[in-house]
């Protein structure tokens, strides 16, 4: 997504329309598939500093209430669980030994039982130390030892116990599991403990989040947790880039796993055959923050290809992304035809001929409040030449048909590697939470194109509180953003696009990468094709009712004979480990000899809080050069 346009005017408008009363809320199907959501422990703070006053009685009441209001509205298919320390002891300094290791496991992360998980919360007493670190081990312990999964944690204050320091521990823990992320949220804290609660999320990617009194807690607590519910989860065999490009690792075909900090600039070395045709897509999914500036919500990222030496080819690129804490994604792209040129002689030769390159990334331009660092996910690719490209004709866009059926139930997914498959044309249902970025995937084979419109049925609520940003985009199979659409969602029924027919591509065709109208030339590889539906944080915790969306599709036009290969490649283009979501390859079809005739598409995988990098290595005869569609 690229800077929305005129979001914020249509914002401020918006608000000024909003209904007072809106129609009754729509419900899910009765026969909606189960989400997936990652397990999450619950980490409640009942030290001695809780009995403080609130508004609400005491900071424990208030912290209570928090609880009661994110169980009640606990998707019925999430897995949570509940500890809480500093209930078993006073907090003298007599009792600081045992009050140190006073940490209650009160429910384990299983499918959320929302009566015994509210009558546990009713049960605790503020009354002892703050063993933050051990009381996070602890949580991560009770959780799976694999698979995304996510503790949430609240707290009054810094830790009293250390050692263990609590940002040491969280460090650990990241390195034990790269998919384990910790929210923190400190509840009225002062400098020292925000300091300790930021270094404890950013050190595994996840967020901070300040509650100034109780009311501000019942607001951010489900915010909060309804996001770690869905995950992130990042795969892939691990790597490390480097600072330069003479230590880069080799990045082989397949997928691999990697984080990015802030400002840094990593070096990744790709072999690229004589001939062949490098392809870099880079993307970053940023975490949802709350109460981030519009001027400081901004990230970017460059791109840039080195040859041999490390002599700067004069390929690069730039791309940026507003309201990043809305759960923007961030894509960026560039062709390297370097090696499809033969080698004369002369320093510029370091850029031609086959060899290793270099690609680097660096995260530029950062956003306010966003982790330290990001997962970084790499797939390296290899195409063969196409002796036969097929069909050259550009057709038209599809074109969309209203479905006749009443809908079937799917459950987006989190990320790409969990997006849920649609079948076809048809109507598709499923019910989305503020905060939540879903992802669908339809597959199109040689000469088939797709259109779709997003529907976001009322839901009862109405005025400011319920403003939340929509968005919606479609990807091709090389991670690059093909169209997208934004409005506002208040309560009222929604439809994206809000002035064109549909959200569409044109048929896929392998010459389409050497297509004139550069909107064309994405969708040049068969193979899954990527939906992203977004329903962003309502502006008060009074607004924040889940959204019923229908996603109305078509996949048109009749499968065609796809290019005809040199040489055969029968692994598929990334390679043996390269599997997605589900049980479907990333390379759903293995390419062949050129007597044969094959699909060869590209599967990538992308999700909110992470980056990813996709290498295709494209083999030069019948290919021109992809170029990155700017918005």
């Amino acid at each position: 997504m690229r800077f929305p346009r005129l979001a914020a005017v249509l914002t401020a408008g918006m608000i000024a329309l909003l209904p007072s009363a809106l129609p009754q809320i729509a419900q899910a199907a009765p026969d909606q598939p189960p989400p997936q959501y990652a397990p999450t422990m619950l980490v409640l703070d009942a030290s001695g500093s809780m009995q403080r006053p609130d508004p609400a009685g005491t900071m424990m009441d208030a912290a209570k209430n928090a609880v009661r209001t994110f169980v009640g509205s606990a998707p019925a298919e999430s897995k949570v669980g509940l500890a809480t320390y500093g209930t078993g002891t006073g907090n003298s300094e007599a009792e600081k030994s045992a009050g140190c290791r006073d940490v209650q496991l009160l429910r384990r992360p299983d499918n959320v039982d929302k009566a015994a998980l509210t009558g546990a919360v009713e049960g605790i007493q503020a009354r002892g130390w703050t063993p933050m670190g051990t009381s996070l081990r602890a949580a991560a312990e009770a959780l799976p030892k694999s698979g995304p999964r996510s503790v949430v944690l609240v707290s009054d204050g810094d830790d009293t116990c250390s050692p263990p320091d609590p940002c040491d521990v969280a460090r650990e823990l990241k390195r034990e599991g790269l998919d384990l992320i910790v929210h923190s949220i400190g509840f009225a804290v002062d400098t020292k403990a925000r300091a300790q609660l930021t270094c404890m999320a950013q050190a595994t990617g996840g967020t901070y989040s300040d509650a100034a009194d109780g009311r501000a807690l019942e607001r951010i607590l489900p915010r909060v947790t309804a996001a770690a519910l869905r995950n992130y989860q990042a795969t892939g065999t691990p790597i490390t880039g480097t600072s330069n490009y003479q230590s880069a690792p080799v990045a082989v075909q397949g997928q691999h796993v990697d984080t990015i900090g802030q400002r840094e600039k990593r070096y990744y070395a790709v072999d690229v055959p004589a001939g062949a045709t490098a392809y870099f897509s880079g993307i970053m999914s940023f975490p949802r923050l709350p109460g981030v500036d519009t001027v400081d919500d901004f990230n970017s990222l460059h791109l840039d290809v080195y040859g041999r030496d490390g002599k700067d080819c004069l390929t690069s690129e730039v791309e940026q992304v507003a309201n990043s804490s809305d759960g923007a994604t961030l894509t960026i792209g560039k062709a390297f035809d370097g090696a499809t040129e033969p080698a004369t002689g002369g320093s510029a030769d370091k850029c031609k001929g086959g060899g290793r390159y270099y690609v680097a990334l660096t995260w530029q331009r950062v956003s306010t409040g966003v982790p330290e660092r990001l997962p970084l996910e790499l797939l390296v690719g290899i195409e063969p030449a196409a002796t036969d490209p097929g069909p050259k004709a550009i057709l038209p866009t599809a074109t969309f048909s209203e479905p006749g059926n009443a809908g079937t139930p799917v459950a987006g997914g989190g990320s790409f590697t969990t997006a849920a498959t649609l079948d076809g044309s048809g109507r598709y249902t499923d019910t989305l939470r503020h905060g939540e970025f879903v992802f669908y995937r339809v597959k199109l084979d040689w000469g088939q194109g797709l259109a779709y419109r997003v529907h976001y049925d009322a839901n009862g609520a109405g005025g400011i509180g319920a403003l939340a940003h929509i968005y919606t985009a479609v990807y091709s199979p090389l991670a690059e953003e093909i169209a997208w659409e934004s409005s506002v969602h208040g309560g009222q029924d929604t439809v994206l696009p809000t002035s064109d027919p549909a959200v569409s591509t044109v048929p896929v065709r392998y010459g389409n990468r050497n297509a004139d109208d550069t909107h064309a030339r994405s969708q040049a590889l068969a193979g899954w094709y990527y939906i992203a539906v977004k329903l962003g944080s309502a502006r008060e915790a009074d607004g924040d009712i889940p959204v019923p969306i229908r996603l109305d599709l078509t996949v048109s036009g009749t499968p065609e004979p796809g290019p005809t290969y040199a040489t055969a490649v029968p692994d598929g283009i990334l390679g043996k480990a390269s599997r997605g979501g589900g049980d479907a390859p990333r390379d759903s079809v293995t390419a062949t000899a050129e007597s044969e005739t094959t699909s060869s598409p590209t599967w990538i995988v992308v999700g909110a809080g992470a980056a990813l990098v996709v290498v295709v290595v494209v083999a030069a005869t019948g290919f021109s050069v992809l170029r990155k569609r700017r918005r």
